[in-house]
């Protein structure tokens, strides 16, 4: 049984908590009764109103979400989803537990990873959502440090669980295998497997057994990469109800063949992260030095593996949109063993290219405005799963962050409909 692990973040808050006894005062004892490898208690309350979530909340591209708010909308109704997303109706707190746990690391060893669980005070809640987060740049982002955006959903009635990706969170010392589908996908289903029997071992337990998934940009992939996992692995001990999937990077290569063709890239620092994330994820001997620009290389450890900006703030130190200022000439030789090895590991990692068809019903929403992940991840998907039981949600949407923000917002509005009977 794998263990989840709470860490402190903030030892005064535990006097501000105020829980049943029955099902939260005894934690301690009941993780040493059990022989979990559970060490420090962390626990904080957050009141969800319709004045906002916590102020330590981002959008998609490392925006306080305080901030965006207060800026000129950049896509269709942006203003109106963050309103309705912080207009959580239901009202009452919510419990988030910041805590680690054990998975593999790039080399299948195994590692000690974060991540936050969100869930309604009372500790009642329907089901588990295991949530992918979107691609992140600094370290103050990571689930475990932050309010994630998805917690909107909680009062709804949900226990969500977001895992900090390898690389962010106590691991943010190590560069993070970017779209190593495969491995973060692993990553993630094993916090899954960690929570439950943990919040178990408390006393604390969903109503139903099925669980969802959800995830947008570098999430959506990953969230796919998972529902492959639990369908071909764990298809007999885990039973998925519904998968929600935005802006994913569906056919990494053909993304990455989209920043080489038209030698334009409007979200620039996924080009460096892509090709490290391979590097990393997959073991590549390609060098990152004879790969990239000096812009890149000669700041990739300050600008990106230190963990300290967003992507937003990292495409502005960039300061282009081309491609060709960011991989050298040798990097952009298809001829080579390297680029050839490069392309072979985005195939590898790309979930429309394995060999696994869907099961589960599936909601997929992405935006034919996207600047950041192209909208030919989506046409592939489409092309790809044609008959799978997956409702395609393509519209003229605005750019990414706008397009996260309504993917949010709808599946609030379905999780509501089906509570409902609708």
């Amino acid at each position: 049984m794998k263990k989840f692990v709470v860490i402190a973040l903030a030892a005064l808050a535990l006097v501000s908590c105020n829980y049943k006894e029955e099902t939260w005062i005894n934690f301690m004892d009941l993780s040493q009764a059990t022989g979990s490898d559970f060490k420090v208690f962390y626990q904080s309350v957050d009141n969800l109103s319709k004045d906002g979530v916590p102020s330590n909340c981002f959008v998609p591209d490392g925006t306080p979400i305080g901030d965006y708010k207060e800026t000129k909308a950049t896509g269709a109704n942006s203003t109106l989803f963050v309103q309705c997303l912080l207009d959580v109706s239901h009202g009452g707190e919510i419990t988030e537990l910041a805590g680690t746990y054990t998975s593999i690391d790039t080399e299948g060893n195994p590692i000690t990873l974060s991540g936050k669980v969100m869930l309604p005070s009372d500790g009642k809640f329907k089901r588990f959502i295991l949530v992918s987060h979107y691609t992140i740049g600094s370290n103050a982002e990571a689930p475990s440090n932050c309010f994630s955006l998805e917690g909107v959903l909680v009062p709804l009635g949900y226990c969500i669980i977001v895992p900090d990706y390898l690389g962010y969170g106590i691991t943010a010392g190590k560069k993070h295998p970017y779209l190593a589908l495969d491995l973060t996908a692993r990553n993630a289903l094993d916090m899954y497997l960690a929570v439950k029997p943990f919040l178990a071992s408390c006393g604390i337990e969903p109503e139903f057994d099925d669980i969802m998934l959800m995830g947008y940009s570098q999430g959506g992939a990953n969230t796919m990469g998972v529902m492959r996992l639990i369908e071909t692995k764990y298809a007999d001990s885990i039973k998925l109800r519904r998968v929600f999937a935005g802006g994913g990077p569906y056919d990494v290569t053909a993304t990455y063949d989209q920043f080489v063709k038209t030698n334009h890239a409007a979200y620039p620092c996924a080009v460096p992260l892509v090709v490290q994330g391979m590097q990393v994820g997959a073991g590549l001997s390609l060098s990152m030095e004879e790969f990239s620009t000096p812009l890149v290389y000669e700041h990739l450890d300050e600008w990106f593996n230190s963990k300290r900006y967003s992507t937003k703030q990292m495409n502005q130190l960039l300061g282009t949109y081309t491609t060709s200022d960011l991989i050298s000439k040798a990097g952009l030789d298809r001829t080579t063993y390297e680029v050839a090895e490069l392309y072979m590991a985005m195939n590898k990692n790309s979930i429309v290219k394995q060999d696994w068809v869907p099961k589960a019903p599936v909601y997929m929403l992405h935006s034919m405005d996207d600047d950041t992940v192209d909208f030919i991840n989506a046409m592939h998907a489409r092309a790809t799963w044609p008959d799978a039981n997956i409702v395609y949600n393509f519209g003229h949407y605005g750019g990414h962050v706008p397009a996260a923000l309504r993917f949010i917002y709808t599946v609030k509005t379905l999780l509501v409909e089906e509570e409902l009977g609708l």
